[in-house]
């Protein structure tokens, strides 16, 4: 009987079919440009909706079609709100996938690269993100490659650009460098393929002289950023306070520096350590026995083939090589000897370690692997004032007092002493708690010369170089005279040559070099022979700055304009995944700060607020190819339509949550957008109909999704809007057939609403109920029906009331009801008193007006 009812509401109300709705509205939007933002004129407030850059690897894929379509309800809810928004979208084209992609095929990137982006927009317009298409870029273009050049000049000019020589993440597989950030677990986070070192001359990015600022600035985002985001971004950068503590070195004349957050341990430190790929080290072995010369390289060779991560591992055997050098403690002139040793890395600190084996666990299995001196200078069992220590008990359950207990020889035992204390074997500090004796022994390093305070960080200066051919060239040019000659601004850009004749299999150097006509040039200085940088930029410099080239991407006189950044920078509202929370988010954050300085902002952080979305899985797993999960986006948005997967996405839970598309059912969300459609068209009442004549109920449900809807689109929780949208689509179509009928008012203004809440799901079902009901389109640019204040008060509600747990009756009263009226309501229910009976009752809770429980004596 139902399907009957189903078959002939279908016949009389008209067919919703998704593709001929699809192929109706996207010329009309074309032709309108609804979504153009910044209009001469336009005086309404402005917000800046940004998607993370997609990368043109190939189609549309489902965590694309999550992703844009939280950041497209996201700019659509603040159009209705009254805003100009500025919502644009481009590509992050240069880049390894796209070259080796290229290279398998035997194609030129710049053919598989723009052909990706061809077949990317073509998906993207079905799938109707409400994009600003005029503001449309590509960082593989030389119009935006160029501004990147701009920037390193300018980085360049401030000393902020740099280049040296030193040990670098190498990537075996993709034959580059790799950035500290783009080493996985020790793998790269491109390809998987393990780290490796290498000595090279490459370009760096100071970034570490904004490490403190990086840090402290993430104050202003919390709350506007996931927790998560932040504490991601605090252990990366890894601030650390502690003091520079110079040693002697016998036979050497300058001192080496060693950075450590415990100097209140220093009568402790029986040994030096020295990373052996350090310049030290190499230094250091010169002097030793010829023996100890040989042993050193083999380590050394041993050492270059290990991750950091390997070599940071506790749970692997020490080894290391003593260099037959001495240091001097200098808080008690003890000789120590120095080791290098693959725990401790290059680019830590100073590249060395004051050893202190009774007080840290490495340097504990280090002693003890070699038989060296292990001393106590922390009395871990000495109480420590403001902590409650724990007092052991002797065999006969009786407190020991400290000076009672057993002395514990971490030689021993082989576990170092890491509490705290009171300090011991160390002269001057003895009795000192652990902050007392690290402010007393600064003091007396300072004075001596000898030290100083000191912070360090984990956060690394930032390596730009690439050895491939698919991305920004660096405007240097070198000559043998004068040396690195930045490429004069008139001259940029510096276009990448044709790839035609150039071998890009990955081989350890540029392709660029073999660029003969390209590469060799004439110095800008003194004109004599020279060659051009052969190197080309991380792609993260182009990302770095994107938001801000957007604001005026076909301006061939600047990057962007700093008027048009006051006015719509930082971008309010950005969405993107969770994995860009260190490399992406901390280089813009970086970039930004630099252009602050420079003048060109006046803000020092480039986003406002963040979501990241989670993943869309396949039966628990990440969709793959090789997996056999993989869910195809056109083959989706093919059978269900742009509106039921953008529905069922937005409908499947909270943004940042992962979600299963084998639990999910774009074919509920089409009958879901079927039923709001063909209510629309039934629809009888006219535009101008007065609202306060139609059916109060309706009104009711109406008004408290247009009072509720803002404040649950502002918190992200988009899925209860849809599940209240489908709320309303039930109570209308309940009015229509059983109710007042499709004339009523109510009937209207909530048809009108549905299309207009429902645009910022699914924006082609919106456009076509908005024209059913008489309008002219577009429906994403309606302001946002108000609420009426009156129609939010509660006539009466609900009262559930239980007997001993269970409900038995259900009582509408006034959302005023006073407590004992309410119980008095309850106790007189026929539905209560059969089920009390004859038992006594022996308490009565009531939370008016919603709940009364009745318990019983049994």
């Amino acid at each position: 009987m139902a399907h009957e009812h189903d078959s002939a509401e279908t016949a009389e109300r008209g067919t919703y079919d998704f593709a001929e709705i699809q192929a109706k509205w996207l010329p009309v939007w074309d032709e309108l440009q609804p979504f153009r933002a910044g209009a001469p004129g336009d005086t309404r407030p402005r917000k800046y909706i940004l998607d993370m850059f997609p990368y043109p690897s190939g189609d549309l894929h489902m965590g694309h079609a999550e992703a844009f379509g939280f950041g497209d309800i996201a700019a659509r809810y603040w159009r209705h709100q009254g805003f100009d928004v500025l919502h644009p979208i481009g590509w992050d084209s240069f880049g390894l996938p796209a070259e080796n992609a290229a290279i398998k095929r035997g194609v030129d990137p710049r053919e598989w690269t723009y052909a990706n982006i061809d077949q990317q927009k073509r998906s993207f317009k079905q799938y109707a993100p409400s994009f600003d298409w005029s503001r449309e870029l590509h960082t593989s273009d030389p119009e935006y490659y160029k501004w990147n050049q701009w920037l390193f000049l300018k980085l360049y000019e401030q000393g902020i650009a740099y280049r040296k020589a030193g040990l670098v993440n190498w990537c075996p597989n993709d034959q580059t460098v790799l950035a500290n950030e783009q080493v996985v677990n020790g793998h790269c986070e491109r390809c998987g393929f393990v780290v490796t070192k290498r000595a090279l001359t490459q370009w760096y990015f100071r970034v570490t002289d904004y490490a403190d600022r990086l840090l402290d600035d993430l104050n202003q985002l919390e709350g506007s950023w996931p927790t998560k985001v932040v504490t991601m971004q605090r252990n990366w950068i890894g601030r650390s306070a502690g003091a520079d503590v110079e040693f002697e070195i016998e036979g050497r004349d300058e001192r080496i520096s060693v950075f450590t957050t415990r100097p209140d341990t220093l009568y402790g430190a029986t040994f030096m350590v020295v990373a052996p790929d350090s310049d030290l080290a190499a230094e250091l072995a010169e002097g030793a026995s010829p023996e100890v010369q040989q042993r050193f390289q083999d380590y050394l060779d041993s050492v270059r083939v290990e991750s950091d991560i390997d070599r940071l591992s506790t749970d692997r055997p020490k080894t290391g090589v003593f260099l037959e050098r001495y240091a001097v403690n200098p808080v008690n002139g003890e000789r120590i000897p120095i080791w290098a040793a693959d725990y401790v890395l290059a680019d830590y600190g100073h590249g060395a370690i004051m050893a202190v084996p009774a007080h840290d666990q490495r340097d504990l299995d280090f002693a003890r692997a070699f038989e060296l001196p292990v001393r106590v200078v922390v009395d871990t069992n000495a109480p420590v004032t403001g902590v409650i220590p724990v007092i052991p008990l002797d065999e006969n359950g009786v407190p020991m007092l400290p000076e009672d207990l057993p002395a514990v020889d971490p030689a021993s035992t082989g576990i170092a002493l890491t509490g705290d204390g009171r300090l011991i074997n160390s002269g001057p500090l003895n009795g000192l708690s652990k902050s007392n004796a690290i402010r007393r022994v600064i003091e007396l390093l300072e004075q001596r010369g000898l030290g100083r305070a000191a912070k360090n960080f984990r956060l690394r200066d930032w390596l730009i170089s690439r050895q491939r051919y698919w991305g920004t060239p660096i405007p240097i040019i070198h000559c043998p005279d004068c040396g690195e000659v930045p490429v004069p601004e008139s001259e940029l850009p510096v276009r990448l040559p044709d790839a035609a004749g150039l071998d890009l299999s990955p081989k350890g150097s540029s392709p660029l070099g073999a660029a003969e006509d390209w590469v060799n040039v004439a110095c800008p200085n003194c004109g004599g022979a020279a060659r051009r940088d052969s190197d080309t930029m991380d792609t993260f410099v182009d990302s770095s700055w994107y938001y801000l080239r957007y604001l005026n991407p076909n301006d061939d006189e600047r990057a962007f304009e700093p008027a048009d950044a006051e006015k719509w920078a930082p971008v309010d509202q950005y969405v993107g995944g969770v994995e860009h929370a260190i490399l992406h988010l901390l280089y813009a954050r970086f970039i930004t700060k630099v252009l602050f300085d420079l003048g060109y902002l006046s803000f020092t952080e480039p986003f406002t607020s963040l979501l990241n979305q989670g993943m869309v899985l396949m039966d628990g797993s990440k969709m793959s190819k090789s997996k056999g999960n993989l869910v195809e986006f056109a083959s989706e948005l093919g059978a269900h339509g742009a509106d039921a997967l953008r529905v069922t996405l937005a409908f499947a839970g909270p943004p940042e949550d992962d979600i299963d598309w084998a639990d999910l059912s774009p074919t509920g969300s089409a009958k879901f957008l079927a039923r709001a459609w063909r209510i629309a068209g039934e629809v009888t009442s006219s535009p101008d109909v007065e609202w306060k004549s139609g059916d109060p109920a309706l009104r009711r449900i109406t008004h408290r999704l247009l009072a509720d809807a803002p404040g649950l689109a502002e918190a992200f929780k988009f899925n209860v809007i849809v599940a209240r949208l489908m709320e309303l689509v039930n109570a209308t179509r309940k009015a229509i057939d059983s109710g007042p009928g499709a004339g009523d008012a109510a009937v209207r203004e909530a048809a009108e609403v549905t299309a207009m809440i429902l645009d910022l799901f699914a924006p082609f079902t919106a456009e076509d109920m908005w024209e059913r009901l008489g309008y002219e389109p577009s429906v994403a640019l309606v302001p946002w029906r108000r609420a009426d204040p009156a129609l939010l008060v509660e006539e009466s509600v609900t009262a559930i009331v239980q007997v001993d747990g269970k409900v038995r009756d259900r009582l509408e009263v006034s959302p005023k009801i006073a407590p004992d009226e309410l119980e008095a309501l309850a106790r007189a229910s026929e539905a209560v008193v059969r089920s009390i009976g004859e038992r006594e009752i022996a308490a009565v809770i009531v939370r008016a007006p919603r709940l009364v429980n009745i318990a019983t004596k049994r």
